[in-house]
């Protein structure tokens, strides 16, 4: 890290009076209710643009066209843009991380829920006996000399038998990255430009594609219920008097500010860096990205950047344009330590335009598989760019919490940033 550049008298003053509120009037008990009330603000948002999918794709289905289907992508698109700036929620919420992985785990093996290309997935795994067990195409399923009846596929099925399966966390059947495969395909392009091109007529009664399209209508529309059920149930844990604030408050204020800080260093170093980014570009695979159906990783990426700088500020902007700002990590830390505060968020407005760079690249067909392809000095470094900035931020997240004196608070890594060479197996 270099030093500390000397605070100018208007970053004093900005530090002082942040966002128009004293200091004085700002409490760990303040802080603490407002980072409660965006959580609410953006799991609300989010089940409403599960709702606006869920629209979008019951029109597709009763009329699968290409317009049609790309209006239920247009919807899948816009919901996650809520959905990922609530990311910085995780980790330190118990509640959060532990409900994460049936909304938003990744990547998953996709031969488990319908057909792939066996040229570029491949026919079997090791590791996976259901790699290409095919649901869609299957009304049973046999594992370890049992048998799955899988004849109704209904969001029970998909939850409570086939998520994560023989407890393979590539076994994916829920959640955005279930729905981005039925509605995009796989993404046949490598490191080339272009998504995922799953036709209409797989979805289709009458010129039906790609064989059982009742079944494939059945697991989409299955999919996309239990989406807004586990949302509906993540909205309610962040209501007055729902389960994840109750959490939040037996922590005690001390306990507390470490969740939100555990959250934001956490997501800002371990996942968005490392496992989210880094870890593709090490391997130039594009198998490694996050909406890998879609290639809207730079758009998911630049999302969960803002939602660490938003829990930092005490600022959210809801998808209906209010704006909620209040007390703020930000504002306890200036108290404290007011050179770590106007450096951490000169960084998060770094980190936020090498990701909008990223964004900006994607328009012209550049999207994150294509910039982590081997031998693109230009896109990987764009992209390298983007796992530095983050790190640099995770540092002074760090000074924020030796600020706070909050004590020895663990983050979590990633081989890709702490040990390379256990990804590389140099």
């Amino acid at each position: 890290m270099k030093p500390f550049s000397k605070l100018t008298a208007a970053a004093s003053l900005l530090a002082c009076c942040y966002a128009g509120q004293s200091l004085a009037a700002v409490t760990p008990t303040s802080v603490i209710k407002h980072y409660a009330d965006i959580a609410l603000a953006k799991y609300e948002d989010s089940l409403s643009g599960a709702k606006i999918l869920q629209t979008q794709i019951d029109t597709f289905l009763s009329n699968p066209t290409p317009e049609t289907l790309q209006g239920a992508r247009d919807a899948w698109v816009a919901s996650r843009v809520p959905y990922q700036q609530s990311e910085a929620y995780r980790f330190g919420n118990a509640i959060v991380d532990d409900w994460e992985g049936r909304v938003n785990a990744w990547p998953l093996d996709e031969g488990l829920i319908d057909y792939i290309d066996a040229d570029f997935y491949g026919e079997e795994s090791e590791e996976n006996p259901l790699y290409t067990a095919n649901v869609i195409a299957n009304p049973s399923l046999t594992l370890g000399g049992q048998t799955i009846d899988a004849t109704d596929i209904t969001p029970e099925l998909l939850a409570g038998q086939l998520h994560e399966i023989d407890g393979i966390e590539a076994n994916v059947a829920t959640g955005y990255h279930a729905i981005e495969f039925l509605l995009w395909g796989q993404d046949l392009n490598g490191t080339d430009q272009g998504a995922g091109n799953r036709p209409a007529t797989d979805f289709s009664e009458e010129n039906c594609t790609g064989g059982h399209c009742d079944r494939r209508r059945a697991y989409l529309s299955a999919a996309t219920t239990l989406l807004i059920t586990d949302l509906e149930e993540m909205v309610g844990n962040w209501r007055d008097g729902g389960a994840a604030r109750k959490a939040l408050a037996d922590k005690g204020e001390a306990g507390a500010l470490a969740t939100i800080l555990t959250g934001l260093g956490s997501l800002s170093y371990g996942e968005l860096a490392g496992e989210r980014t880094k870890l593709g570009l090490m391997l130039h695979d594009p198998e490694e990205e996050h909406d890998c159906f879609s290639d809207n990783t730079h758009n998911s990426h630049y999302y969960d950047a803002m939602g660490i700088r938003n829990v930092y500020l005490g600022e959210y902007q809801r998808v209906n344009g209010e704006v909620l700002k209040g007390s703020s990590i930000s504002q306890l830390v200036a108290a404290k330590a007011p050179e770590v505060d106007a450096r951490l968020r000169e960084e998060l407005d770094a980190t936020q335009a090498v990701m909008h760079k990223m964004v900006d690249a994607a328009k012209d067909g550049n999207t994150f598989d294509v910039l982590i392809a081997s031998g693109n000095k230009a896109g990987n470094a764009l992209v390298q760019a983007a796992v530095d900035a983050l790190t640099t931020q995770t540092r002074s997240i760090e000074k924020a919490i030796q600020a706070l004196e909050l004590g020895n608070i663990e983050l979590e890594g990633s081989d890709s940033l702490d040990n390379p060479s256990a990804v590389t197996g140099g």
